[in-house]
């Protein structure tokens, strides 16, 4: 029985192997990494590779700081972000699949929506949310629509 645990261990472990050794859709299709205009400014808040890994956990963070503590910093917000790397020729980091933001987004096949209430284009208000007054309720802010609110 032991032997038996043993050997099925070994099997699975090599078939976790063989899915992770296949490349992926993109890599295995010949399609290269996004080619992306480089920001306005000197340097990046944070290393290139480290930024292409964890955006999204800061974006996370900065918004839970904003939103949730009222801390407003300028290190990783969007805004900041967006000022940066609004495209030259569109002026938004998400009006064309070529922005900065659509370009890995789509390469990676991830969904974008940030851009359901922020704004692609930097001094812009956001293209649904354009009265504050008029926002979508959110599922985590009190409304008469979700049972909060009065």
């Amino acid at each position: 029985m032991a032997k038996l645990a043993d050997w099925l261990r070994l099997v699975v472990l090599a078939g976790v192997a063989a899915v992770l050794a296949v490349p992926s859709f993109q890599a295995a299709a010949g399609v290269g990494l996004p080619k992306l205009e480089r920001g306005k400014g000197e340097k990046c808040v944070e290393d290139t590779q480290f930024m292409r890994r964890n955006h999204m956990e800061l974006l996370k963070h900065q918004r839970d700081d904003t939103m949730r503590k009222g801390i407003r910093t300028t290190k990783h917000s969007l805004k900041g972000c967006v000022e940066c790397h609004a495209g030259s020729q569109s002026g938004s980091v998400a009006a064309g699949k070529d922005d900065f933001c659509m370009a890995c987004h789509v390469y990676t096949g991830t969904r974008l929506d940030c851009w359901d209430c922020h704004a692609t284009k930097p001094g812009r208000k956001p293209a649904r949310v354009a009265d504050p007054g008029q926002a979508a309720a959110s599922p985590q802010m009190p409304s008469p629509k979700n049972g909060g609110g009065q």
